[in-house]
């Protein structure tokens, strides 16, 4: 069966493959294609002297090579995507664990030592201030 959406969306690759199969057609034959299949094949079989069911065999085939070719091109970015999407969430998964083991860890030195904890915070917070201030007065 001829795919006539793929035979319009593959056509300049399709009408190289027509003027290799048949060389008698000038570009000129195979330069326009209006979307009707009969008036293409009777071209062809009047060009060619073919016979119409090796003409609509021919492009049957060259049709369902293209489907095929699109049908494997989606699969495969199909297949991209999820494994893109997968490495994706292991990736956000690790960031997420290892942000919950950082933030156990500042915890438990908060409660191990919980003076030199708030003094850390008092001296950091005293440096931002002041390079606050300095960075605003300029």
């Amino acid at each position: 069966m001829i795919n006539q959406a793929t035979l319009q969306g593959n056509w300049n690759e399709i009408k190289g493959k027509l003027r290799t199969r048949w060389g008698q057609l000038s570009n000129d034959d195979v330069q326009h294609f209006n979307g009707n299949v009969d008036q293409l094949v009777g071209m062809i079989q009047r060009k060619t002297g073919e016979a119409r069911s090796a003409v609509e065999e021919f492009l049957g085939e060259l049709t369902s090579n293209g489907s095929t070719i699109v049908a494997q091109a989606t699969e495969d970015v199909r297949q991209y995507v999820t494994q893109a999407a997968e490495r994706l969430q292991d990736t956000s998964r690790q960031a997420v664990d290892s942000l919950r083991d950082r933030y156990e860890d500042a915890e438990e030195m908060v409660r191990s030592r919980p003076t030199e904890s708030v003094a850390v915070c008092f001296g950091v917070g005293l440096f931002v201030g002041l390079v606050l201030g300095l960075t605003m007065r300029r």
